[in-house]
């Protein structure tokens, strides 16, 4: 019997698809929908090669209340949803905020209101107080699995920073762009949190069985290392291990950028016993191991060799 039966909004995104291989690893059944706007179903190809299940799989828009509700009819057995469906990029989100309130909030609407709709509790008439909610804040994402065959594939440019140098280093791009090096950081550069993807997957297995455990109504935690990075020190550290220095080019700073965002994750240590364990240099490597060999992302079969080790890495 699974541990439980979770529906993943977004699922074959970057952040999406690593939590869906953790909920699966860890016994969970795993229903995934996702509009592919910015991802590729191959990704469920991919989790079902190194996990050996494979998620349901549907093609659906947050902002279709009908073809939602018609998820939660055909699996009733969902009771817990992780909800990752939305538009990030600041940039974008100034020339086209219509289309960002329909699918952030709109679209975050509709799925609360058929969770409500299919919540056995209120089908029985008792208070929906029985929800729970985890607030995870997080804040550079980045690496790639192990076995080199899942990763993050921007469907277009990307808008972070080593996703951007995996670029450089296959020859995509000519170089980095670094946007200010007037900061009042030991470089000049501005500091971010970076976080393996596979710890913070492990961030969203653990928030969830806190709420199923505790039922403690609504928290909110960081997910972060709590150790600040700058643009250098990454250029440096996947410099090293691509084995050449990557050309880049500074620009002046970027409206809204600011010096410094790095987690202070101590409530997440304490209340969910969790903490980073993957460093920047494994994350580097993990990194490089999937844009050497897949430049195109999930546009292209991955080379034979990475399917033979996939199941022997497993989800490590």
């Amino acid at each position: 019997m699974p541990v439980g039966t979770v529906l993943v909004c977004g699922g074959t995104g970057y952040i999406g698809s690593f939590t869906t291989l953790s909920l699966l690893d860890h016994g969970y059944d795993v229903v995934i929908v996702d509009s592919l706007y910015n991802s590729s179903k191959v990704a469920v190809d991919r989790i079902e090669l190194i996990s050996g299940k494979r998620p349901d799989f549907y093609q659906v828009d947050i902002t279709d209340e009908a073809a939602l509700d018609a998820v939660f009819q055909k699996h009733p057995a969902i009771d817990s949803v992780i909800h990752f469906a939305a538009l990030k990029a600041v940039g974008e989100s100034g020339e086209i905020p219509l289309d960002y309130y329909k699918v952030n909030v709109s679209g975050t609407i509709n799925l609360l209101r058929v969770m409500k709709k299919n919540d056995r509790a209120t089908k029985d008439g008792k208070p929906a107080e029985r929800f729970n909610g985890a607030l995870l804040r997080y804040f550079n994402p980045c690496g790639a699995h192990p076995s080199g065959l899942l990763g993050e594939d921007p469907q277009g440019v990307p808008y972070n920073l080593l996703p951007l140098l995996g670029q450089v280093a296959t020859g995509q791009r000519e170089k980095l762009l670094v946007f200010g090096d007037d900061y009042d950081s030991k470089d000049g550069t501005a500091i971010r949190d970076y976080i393996h993807v596979g710890d913070l997957a492990k961030g969203h297995l653990v928030a969830l069985n806190y709420l199923r455990e505790k039922n403690p109504g609504v928290r909110a935690w960081n997910l972060g290392s709590g150790r600040g990075s700058t643009v250098y020190d990454i250029i440096k550290a996947f410099s090293k291990v691509v084995g050449r220095d990557l050309p880049y080019e500074v620009r002046p700073r970027r409206q809204g950028d600011v010096l410094n965002l790095t987690a202070n994750p101590e409530r997440a240590n304490k209340e969910l016993n969790w903490k980073t364990e993957q460093t920047m240099e494994k994350a580097c490597e993990d990194l490089w191991r999937w844009v050497e060999n897949n430049p195109q992302g999930y546009r292209q079969d991955p080379p034979p060799e990475l399917l033979a080790n996939a199941k022997a890495i497993g989800t490590k």
